[in-house]
């Protein structure tokens, strides 16, 4: 690897470097060999890091916005010098191809960055507030999106760069500061990110990198200086987190996968349709929550649609991730390379048929091949458990309304691709399709678009993140009410006396009646009533009657 951009081995809390005396190796996937030994870290280490995370906090996040787009803009430069070797870093380190890394790991990044830094002081500016109800007209309101504090981010393997990037960016746009937990698997880009933050000069605490794992996570999600805590994983793991976050009543944002449909209907054009969907199946090894995961082809183009998939599939070229030419690298770890063979093989036993691949190879690293499976039904597991690798089941289906059905037959609800050329079906698949995110003629995309919300329905998780909504799960919508009208009290203040109830039996006709009649009569009463005049500006509610009628 090029010399340049220096790789910590160890936490970055504070701004320094951290020894915890403890260690732990990550391995190419490629060949299973050891990479770097990673320094562990323990509760103490998690002590220090939210402690140094929320001191930093007090600067940080009292800054005004402009100030903390600069940064932002100034870590966008850093990592664009970076570029080279954080992309042969995580080519080496997760096993995607150098093209991949580059596309599918540092645009996101860099596109999230950018935006940010250029619209956050517009996306969190007050908003001011027209109050509906017209006794409240002489009151200035507004909404106000102040930071959280220190947010944990725990983040994986599959995209070990654009995951953590993409949510630290909007973490430290929103104000906050931020302690962050890759995956162990690819520990060292995690901490590149810390090391990138450093050369960018962001201030030592505003992100702390620590490289935990096992039990000694719960201390962080446990921890009662994490004002929030932003997951990406799996299932099971949510639900872990879900558990030792309710310790504190501490928030959180999941993000728990998917096992997403892509719908071909009779009109597609079927050589775009297989091009996008077997990169939407294949793209990163399979290993990517928004991965087309189903495919559900409508009868009279099946085979047409199966034998394009086929042939473009089997051009796929499998290996060396460093090689310009590699389309697909290894899967990442070993267990998640054995839980595909495993489902693949279950599939085949039940009368599933491989068109393509379908056999782990004996070689060393973490292979499998690109496997198209046909022959498929909702009984077998590669049909409704998240494969996270490199199959593609299609399943033929007779109709649109059908395959809609099984689509939407799914404990997940991350994103689905509906393949039409006709503007009225892909009307009907944006209706009908359940999920987060529908795509039409196009999958997986939307991660890397800064603007579009992340997050789904069901299993795949809680919350959102990217845009305008990923930046209001990351501050309190704080709602400000400032009231300076020059009298004693509000009409709806003690006592309850027969003024009290005269007023509001009048200002519930004037304010609620369906007819005009009703409404003029008692708005007449409320003027005689002795509440109305002195407790009420009635210059600033004569503005506002257009809201009564």
């Amino acid at each position: 690897m090029k010399k340049g951009l220096s790789l910590p081995t160890g936490p970055i809390i504070d701004g320094l470097d951290v020894a915890t005396g403890k260690t732990f190796f990550t391995r190419k996937p490629a060949t299973g060999e050891r990479l770097a030994e990673i320094q562990r870290c323990g509760p103490g280490e998690i002590d220090a890091a939210v402690a140094a995370a929320r001191k930093a906090f007090l600067h940080w996040g009292a800054l005004r916005v402009k100030e903390r787009q600069k940064h932002l803009a100034h870590l966008l430069e850093v990592l664009r010098k970076s570029h080279d070797e954080l992309s042969q870093l995580i080519a080496t380190e997760q096993g995607k191809p150098l093209a991949e890394a580059r596309a599918l790991d540092l645009v996101p990044a860099a596109d999230a960055l950018r935006y940010l830094s250029r619209y956050t002081e517009e996306l969190l500016a007050p908003k001011a507030v027209d109050y509906e109800q017209i006794l409240f007209a002489h009151k200035a309101a507004s909404y106000r999106f102040e930071p959280l504090g220190v947010i944990a981010v725990i983040t994986p393997w599959n995209f070990p760069f654009a995951i953590p990037m993409v949510e630290l960016a909007a973490c430290l746009a929103a104000g906050n500061t931020v302690v962050l937990k890759p995956a162990s698997a690819t520990a060292q880009t995690g901490l590149a990110i810390g090391e990138l933050c450093r050369k960018a000069g962001l201030p030592p605490g505003v992100v702390n990198v620590v490289t935990a794992s096992g039990p000694d996570v719960d201390h962080l999600l446990e921890h009662p200086g994490v004002a929030k805590i932003l997951f990406t994983g799996s299932v099971e793991t949510g639900c872990h987190v879900m558990r030792k976050a309710s310790k504190n009543v501490t928030p959180f944002v999941l993000e728990l996968g998917g096992k997403d449909p892509a719908v071909v209907a009779p009109d597609a054009d079927l050589e775009r349709a297989a091009s996008g969907i077997v990169w939407g199946a294949f793209a990163n090894a399979g290993q990517a929550c928004g991965s087309i995961e189903r495919a559900y082809v409508v009868r009279s183009v099946a085979d047409e649609f199966i034998e394009k998939v086929v042939e473009k599939t089997r051009r796929l070229r499998q290996g060396d991730p460093l090689a310009e030419a590699t389309d697909v690298g290894p899967m990442t770890t070993a267990e998640q390379r054995d839980f595909v063979d495993a489902q693949v093989r279950e599939a085949v036993s039940q009368g599933a048929r491989a068109l393509t691949g379908g056999e782990r190879p004996v070689a060393k690293g973490y292979w499998f091949p690109p496997t198209v499976l046909v022959n498929v039904n909702h009984g077998m597991r590669v049909m409704r458990e998240e494969t996270f690798g490199p199959v593609l089941p299609i399943m033929v289906v007779d109709t649109v309304d059908e395959a809609i059905t099984l689509a939407n037959d799914s404990e997940f609800g991350l994103t689905a691709s509906g393949w039409t050329r006709s503007t009225r079906l892909a009307q009907k698949l944006v209706e009908e399709l359940r999920a987060g995110t529908v795509t039409i003629n196009d999958h997986l995309f939307s991660f890397g678009e800064p603007t579009a919300i992340w997050g789904g329905l069901g299993k795949s998780g809680i919350g959102r993140s990217h845009g305008v909504h990923g930046l209001m799960e990351l501050v309190n919508v704080k709602h400000v009410s400032v009231d300076l009208q020059d009298s004693s009290a509000a009409p709806w203040w003690y006592p309850y006396d027969g003024a009290f109830q005269a007023f509001m039996k009048k200002a519930f006709g004037l304010l609620y009646a369906r007819d005009a009649r009703t409404k003029m009569a008692d708005g007449l009463g409320l003027l005689a009533s002795g509440r109305f005049f002195g407790y009420v500006k009635v210059s600033k509610i004569a503005t506002k009657l257009g809201k009564v009628f």
